[in-house]
């Protein structure tokens, strides 16, 4: 997982005359699919309620706060401190600082602020693996400003990094309601599904997240390893005595590639396991 610095593309920002501060966006950066194949994503599970986001944007704050508050401009730099430190720990710690100093305020731009904070704090945390943690704060951002997308894109990957894919593509779902041109909810979308082992409709969600933004790395990552995941998968099912599954995968792969033992052994660097059991599943299917 990573967080995107600053203010990216469709991302509001709250203005304040001359004052902005952005939220920040965290994107899925996994190869959800070779991960899920070699047993690398975490199966864990969250105990934490979940409820479905609505996100609408009818409740955009529809004026600009007052940049004569010196509380808010006091608000803002320690936002600006948050985003700019490059020590994960000391930015959960200014995020809590603005939460605990600004809560109880009685003013118009306080449960922007605070939402703002709670999923700022939520993406720091998920980047020290405290995803339960992280999935409070997420709630937290999504209950005080219901017209955020970002919380609900980036509770999405918590929940499908503890293995709660249904959950995750739900939130997925709610953001592409709100801007069908999101690539990284396509992409993210695409990852549960792969999960879920939906195929060929992860295929065409990275198919998707690919058309929208060629230059989103990740997803044209996904889109081309799909065919490589696929065989690993066959020869995986074979290994575990699952004839019939493998073969239905095996026959759906239309790059004769990973019929070559020497291109998957020396230029795909497959895991030896999965080398062998490649090599035994050709074997058999050869004669």
């Amino acid at each position: 997982m990573q967080a995107k610095e600053g203010n990216p593309s469709g991302t509001p920002v709250l203005q304040v005359a001359s004052i902005e501060i952005p939220r920040r966006q965290m994107l899925r950066s996994s190869l959800g699919l070779s991960i899920w194949i070699f047993g690398m994503l975490s199966a864990e599970k969250s105990a934490s309620a979940w409820f479905p986001a609505n996100i609408d944007l009818t409740k955009v704050p529809s004026q600009p706060f007052d940049a004569a508050d010196q509380r808010l401009r006091d608000a803002a730099s320690i936002f600006e401190q948050a985003l700019l430190t490059k020590q994960v720990e000391e930015e959960e710690k200014l995020w809590t600082k603005v939460i605990n100093k600004y809560d109880k305020l009685d003013a118009v731009w306080v449960s922007d602020i605070i939402s703002r904070a709670y999923g700022n704090r939520g993406n720091a945390r998920s980047r020290q693996g405290k995803m339960e943690e992280a999935l409070k704060d997420y709630d937290l951002s999504i209950a005080l400003a219901p017209y955020a997308v970002d919380p609900v894109l980036n509770r999405g990957v918590a929940l499908e990094s503890l293995g709660r894919y249904v959950e995750a593509m739900a939130d997925y779902e709610a953001v592409l309601c709100t801007d069908p041109k999101d690539p990284a909810a396509w992409n993210n979308l695409g990852n549960a599904k792969a999960a879920l082992q939906q195929w060929d409709e992860a295929l065409a969600d990275y198919g998707r997240a690919v058309q929208l933004a060629p230059e989103y790395a990740f997803a044209a990552a996904n889109y081309a390893l799909f065919p490589d995941v696929r065989a690993a998968l066959a020869v995986s099912l074979y290994a575990q005595g699952l004839t019939a599954e493998a073969e239905n995968n095996w026959y759906r792969i239309e790059d004769g590639r990973h019929k070559d033992r020497n291109w998957i052994k020396n230029t795909r660097k497959w895991p030896p396991k999965l080398v062998y059991a490649l090599e035994s599943f050709l074997d058999v299917n050869s004669n």
